[in-house]
């Protein structure tokens, strides 16, 4: 497991608009609904239970590190809860504005980064 910081360290912009929800959580604590992120990639679709039911959903990393940072929502089978679908949902703690590097450990998942070029 490799050991990176929140993206703010890294520099890389992850949505240019508001967030949708801010009442959103993860198994990490609180999380945002924004209709759309940049500079990520994706993973594979999975059907995932969360609080609100069963959705297909796929993990969402950064472009640059390779860090997950939330996920997209493909399917959500409830009528009520359909207006997820195609949304994202980014983790707080993966993406803190300010960090105090003299009180914060990290253990973060990431990924292998796979730029454009290396997917054609």
């Amino acid at each position: 497991m490799l050991m990176r910081p929140p993206l703010a360290v890294t520099g890389v912009k992850l949505a240019s608009v508001t967030a949708i929800s801010r009442t959103f959580y993860s198994q990490r604590g609180k999380a945002y609904l924004f209709s759309n992120v940049v500079n990520y990639t994706i993973g594979e679709l999975e059907e995932r239970s969360m609080i609100s039911g069963l959705h297909t959903v796929a993990d969402i990393y950064c472009c640059r590190c390779g860090q997950i940072v939330g996920w997209k929502y493909e399917i959500a089978p409830e009528k009520y809860q359909k207006y997820k679908e195609g949304k994202f949902v980014l983790e707080r703690g993966r993406i803190v504005d300010e960090i105090d590097f003299s009180t914060t450990e990290f253990h973060m998942e990431s990924r292998a980064n796979m730029s454009d070029a290396e997917d054609a």
